[in-house]
């Protein structure tokens, strides 16, 4: 059998399954939330399932094409390709079109091209050729690099502004921490986004203030209490501890004190330079103040059509929620919400299983490789699938703030479906050539 046999023979038939499996129920759920009786046609390039169509096609041509090139390529170009990802970065923001505030696309007739979605396997390649390259990711200037081959990107796209799909780069603290770093980052991860909702909350809450004081007595408080809690810290160190370990603790709860109150301090900032709908979307999610122009209207409506669904759903192009329009990007960021009105309970689960199945797979794929490269490149893989899982549902039922992800293969748009296929396409080179690898 020639090497170009045996490859074929090596490609994981699931993880194509799934992957055509997931990508046609999406174009049918597109059809049906954006279905015009005048326009009946599947193909008609004047909806939003007629020009899907054609990037399904192209999808599928693309994703065939990198079946036909040799894996090392992947490896050996990763940077090449990282750099040419961050270039399209800068030139979005010089020469892109403003599409709802954000410069993030650049506009092909009827059609758009934006450049973050490829800025999600451009980053992952990086990472994984840089990490491969490693013994373990132990030492602070390792962790440093890595940190800049996600950041990077980050800075860019947040410059547009695409808060949602930078925020995906978040995904790939998983893989750091797959790598060995250490536990305690994602435990500081977690007490920041902790500290950033605490912080949010106090801000709106007056203690009695005039409003003018309020976002500085919220502040003042939670920062009070942080000084408390360290001061309780020191006296259990100095009473408790070992003398010779006093010098480190003491260190940590300075740190600690001190990055908290820095971080605490710059919350606001971060949040300001937000777009004005999806800080108002943020402080409706928590309840900091009502909704009187309807900014929560996209989740309540989402919600309701989910609801509505009941066990079974109302049919295929029966929803009336989604027939009438009644919720907003319902082809796009809401489309799991289509899924919930037509299918019901029972549609939705499978779909949400569907899609768990495919992140195991991934996992199982990345568990049986030789090549330190490709198993690092499939965790990239499958944390940036989680997390799109995750904050997608999220948000259509109001468990996540409204900030522009896409439902993998079901949301409307051309990029996010080649970035995608992209992603999945070079993991299932890489791994079909995984018995001829050795690092």
């Amino acid at each position: 059998m020639s090497q170009r046999d045996r490859i074929r023979a090596n490609l994981d038939p699931i993880l194509v399954g799934l992957y055509l499996t997931l990508m046609v129920m999406g174009w049918a759920n597109i059809y049906s939330a954006a279905y015009d009786p005048s326009h009946p046609g599947l193909f008609d390039q004047a909806m939003e399932y007629g020009r899907q169509s054609v990037w399904i096609v192209a999808s599928i041509v693309l994703g065939g094409m990198i079946l036909l090139v040799q894996g090392r390529f992947f490896k050996d170009l990763a940077y090449v390709i990282y750099g040419a990802v961050v270039l399209l970065l800068i030139l979005v923001l010089l020469v892109g079109k403003e599409v709802n505030g954000a410069r993030a696309w650049f506009g092909v007739g009827s059609f758009g091209i934006q450049p973050a979605e490829f800025a999600k396997f451009g980053t992952a390649l990086a990472l994984s050729r840089y990490l491969s390259g490693l013994r373990a990711l132990a030492d602070l200037r390792s962790r440093s690099v890595a940190s800049a081959i996600i950041a990077l990107p980050v800075v860019f796209i947040m410059l547009q502004p695409d808060t949602g799909t930078a925020l995906v780069s978040g995904a790939f603290i998983l893989v750091l921490y797959r790598e060995g770093l250490s536990g305690n980052v994602l435990l500081l991860a977690i007490l920041a986004g902790i500290l950033s909702v605490l912080a949010l909350i106090l801000k709106a809450s007056t203690f009695g203030l005039p409003l003018t004081d309020v976002r500085i007595g919220g502040q003042y408080l939670l920062m009070g209490s942080i000084a408390m809690f360290a001061l309780v810290a020191w006296w259990v160190v100095r009473n408790l501890v070992v003398r010779r370990y006093r010098k480190r603790f003491y260190g940590l709860i300075i740190f600690g004190l001190l990055g908290s109150v820095a971080f605490i301090g710059s919350v606001d900032q971060i949040v300001d330079r937000m777009p004005a709908h999806q800080q108002t979307r943020i402080r409706i999610l928590l309840g900091l103040e009502e909704d009187p122009q309807g900014y929560g209207y996209n989740v309540k409506q989402s919600q309701t059509a989910i609801g509505s669904g009941g066990l079974v759903g109302k049919g295929y192009l029966k929803g009336t929620l989604t027939k009438y329009k009644y919720v907003p990007m319902q082809s796009t960021d809401f489309i799991f919400c289509t899924v919930g009105e037509e299918w019901g309970f029972l549609g939705t689960t499978a779909v949400v299983g569907l899609f768990t199945w495919l992140i195991l797979r991934i996992i199982q794929i990345s568990d049986r490789q030789r090549s330190r490269f490709t198993r690092i490149y499939a965790y990239c893989v499958a944390s940036i699938f989680f997390l799109h899982l995750m904050i997608n549902v999220g948000m259509t039922i109001g468990l996540a703030p409204v900030i522009g992800i896409p439902l993998p293969f079901f949301s409307y748009g051309g990029s996010s479906l080649i970035g995608f296929t992209v992603l999945l396409g070079i993991l299932v080179r890489l791994d079909a050539e995984r018995l001829s690898q050795l690092r």
